[in-house]
């Protein structure tokens, strides 16, 4: 392999690793909407892993609201036009809720005459803050870290976890940090406490198991 090839790789290498941390749900598609790749924050919108949204249609995964955005889209892309494009969108995330924000196409290549792809990243609209008489727990947690919650309560490594489910170990480290921001919890321990106290774990048994709520036991089933 000659110098230039093997920096290439060593840069494509690099940009994957950083594509995987990005906080932000970030996908690259095909002109024509296709996922070529998806990141893992993109991958838990959708309440799966990044392998299984390739080849998807992106606006099948997220809703527009008007379809008139999504055809000057179109139009301007079958001109070579290379502005960044925005459409509003909904989508149905893990657990049933209900979610809207926007996602932003940003069309790349090597050259303006090559077909380019599309850089989509999507922006989550704020949740509106729960009642406080609504429970809290299970209804929150998706079926992917349900099974990341079980697997660090039975004394899985990162990398384990990261085998069994599918994941990236970047995508594990992901659905953690997201429940502990959302837990207000400061370590591993402290999440699996959390999980057994909030009934996502169930109590008594070994090794680990989800608890199987009735709003969630057939998303869990999905994920089996």
């Amino acid at each position: 392999m000659d110098l230039a090839r093997q920096e290439a790789v060593t840069w494509r290498n690099r940009a994957l690793l950083l594509f995987d941390r990005v906080a932000m749900p970030v996908a690259v598609c095909d002109v024509y909407g296709a996922v070529l790749l998806a990141n893992p924050a993109m991958a838990a919108e959708c309440g799966t892993t990044p392998g299984r949204l390739r080849g998807l249609d992106v606006l099948d995964l997220f809703r527009p609201r008007e379809a008139t955005q999504v055809e000057r889209v179109a139009e301007a892309l079958r001109l070579r036009h290379r502005s960044r494009y925005q459409v509003s969108v909904r989508w149905q995330a893990p657990g049933g809720v209900e979610r809207s924000g926007e996602l932003t196409a940003d069309p790349v290549s090597d050259t303006v005459e090559d077909t380019p792809a599309l850089l989509v990243m999507l922006r989550v609209d704020a949740e509106p803050a729960p009642s406080p008489t609504a429970p809290a727990g299970p209804a929150r947690v998706t079926p992917m870290e349900a099974r990341v919650l079980a697997l660090l309560a039975g004394g899985a490594t990162t990398a384990r976890a990261a085998r069994e489910t599918g994941l990236t170990p970047d995508g594990v480290t992901y659905h953690l940090r997201r429940l502990s921001s959302r837990w207000g919890a400061s370590h591993r321990t402290e999440l699996v406490a959390r999980a057994y106290a909030l009934g996502v774990l169930r109590a008594g048994v070994w090794p680990p198991e989800v608890a199987e709520a009735p709003h969630d036991a057939e998303a869990l089933g999905d994920e089996a």
